[in-house]
């Protein structure tokens, strides 16, 4: 069963063209809006304009994770297949909320799920080893790397003492 989804994985990347992404995991934009957001119309925190939204294929395997950073704008992910995903978020007050993505309503989880912008976040899949979750993210206003912030463990943890071992383990 591991070989057949690890065979999975790598039929996704090539299918889908995913490059490494730097938080951790694969990732392909799949789309950009043509229209733009101009800088005078949107809230301070952005530098510049944005497009009125982007969208991505996103791919985690088991044993991996999507490390904590923060954007920006609000981000909605969309779960496609495979195992179930926990999404860890900080909010900036420090409250601390685990959402699931997935397919097994029973179990809490959701195929759509939105993490706030300007919180802290990280994601890890939850399946057997050698699994997978291929989700999607979409970002509006549109995502730009101007927006991400990767998150350093020392300011991370100073900043949420409380959250030291999550933070820690979900850090590069």
């Amino acid at each position: 069963m591991i070989e057949q989804n690890e065979n999975k994985i790598q039929a996704l990347i090539n299918h889908y063209n995913l490059l490494p992404h730097p938080e951790g995991g694969f990732f392909r934009q799949t789309y950009a809006a043509s229209e733009q957001i101009a800088k005078e119309a949107l809230p301070e925190r952005f530098e510049g304009s944005r497009s009125f939204s982007t969208a991505i294929y996103f791919l985690l395997p088991t044993g991996s994770f999507s490390a904590f950073h923060r954007i920006k704008s609000d981000e909605v992910w969309h779960f496609y297949e495979g195992c179930p995903l926990n999404i860890h978020v900080i909010h900036p007050n420090g409250q601390y909320d685990c959402m699931k993505l997935g397919d097994n309503m029973t179990n809490g989880e959701s195929y759509q799920l939105v993490v706030p912008a300007n919180t802290w976040f990280a994601s890890e899949p939850i399946g057997d080893p050698g699994s997978f979750a291929l989700v999607g993210c979409t970002v509006a206003p549109g995502f730009d790397f101007a927006d991400f912030e990767l998150a350093e463990v020392a300011t991370l943890t100073n900043q949420f003492p409380k959250h030291e071992e999550l933070i820690r383990r979900l850090c590069r």
